[in-house]
Order: structure tokens, then sequence, then C-alpha cells
């Protein structure tokens, strides 16, 4: 799930995102619950996965569902948003089944995402970070406990150096390797 060790950052959803009581009133299927779990209102963070690119994912599904049923919806996904699936990974989609139910549901399903739409969240806690550091806002609580000013600047810098590593990756393609390594050959 992590391809390379600083773009460890997941997105994690759930399906079905609904009450216990509205849930009896309603038969929930695999399609559906694959279609919910890629739907960013059903992410835990505050991204769109649409504006990125998945590097890796997994999905989990829990009750009585068919495997084969699980990985030609996966599959299904996968082909109709491609574009949103970084090429250079081969098999980066996993899926996984646990036959018991979750108390209360008849059957559930969660994603854990590894995407480079994960910078958006970044790039807005940067924003909102390099505005209440311009004012100075709070600062004297953390350096009269012994912290340095350049540390925040440094931890300000190294979450640049992630969204502009995310941003790399995601405009990465297959062709761009292979013509890195057939300029090496002699």
């Amino acid at each position: 799930m992590v391809p390379f060790p600083r773009l460890h950052f997941f997105m994690v959803g759930f399906a079905p995102l609904t009450s216990r009581g509205a849930y009896s009133f309603r038969a929930v299927s695999v399609p559906e619950l694959t279609q919910q779990i890629f739907d960013p209102k059903n992410m835990m963070a505050a991204s769109d996965f649409r504006n990125g690119r998945y590097l890796t994912c997994s999905a989990i599904y829990r009750g009585a569902v068919s495997m084969k049923e699980v990985e030609d919806q996966i599959r299904n996904v996968q082909n109709k948003n491609a574009a949103y699936f970084v090429e250079w990974i081969p098999n980066n989609v996993q899926t996984a089944l646990c036959s018991i139910p979750p108390r209360g549901l008849k059957m559930s399903s969660t994603f854990v995402g590894n995407s480079t739409s994960i910078q958006e969240l970044f790039k807005r806690v940067g924003d909102q970070f390099s505005a209440m550091f311009r004012r100075k806002a709070f600062l004297h609580w953390y350096t009269g406990e012994g912290m340095d000013e350049m540390e925040f600047t440094e931890a300000e810098s190294n979450m640049n150096d992630l969204v502009s590593e995310y941003q790399q990756y995601q405009e990465a393609s297959v062709s761009e390797g292979e013509e890195e390594y057939d300029e090496e050959a002699p």
C-alpha cells in the first residue's frame, strides 16, 4: 500500500454510511457498496479522489458477499475510472472478504486508499498554518516550552516537499520511466 516511504498517508472510506434505523428499510448490494466506498462523501478525509490518482487501494467487504462479485465490481470501477489509477503500479487494488458481517448490518465495505489527492488536504492545512504563523498566533505557547521558530518553518518546508512529491507521482507515467531506462542502455 506504500510504494514510497514518504507517501504513507491513507484515505479511508466506509459503506453503508446510514443510520441503523434507515438501514433496515433498504437492501444493500455489492455494486452499491462498491459505488459508495469510491464516493468522496463516504471518505473520512475532506479530499476528492477525482483531483488525484490512486497509487494503491484496498477494499474489504464483510458479510454474505461473493468474492467473484466483489472482484467483478472492483474491475468495473478500475475500467470505468482508469484515469484515476496510476498505470505504473500493476495490480494496485487489493480486495479482501470476511464472511462475518459487522454487528447490526448484513454487509459492509471498508476502503483504504493511497491517493495523490490527499495533497489537497495538506495544501489546505499548509495555507491555514502559514496564515497563523505569519501572525505568530499561539507561537508563544510553543517557544515558551522550548521550541524554536525554525522548527515550524522546517515543518512547513517538509509538508511542501511532501505535496511536491505527491504531485510528481500523480503526473508520472510508464513511458517516462522507460525513456530514462532507454537512455542508460549502451
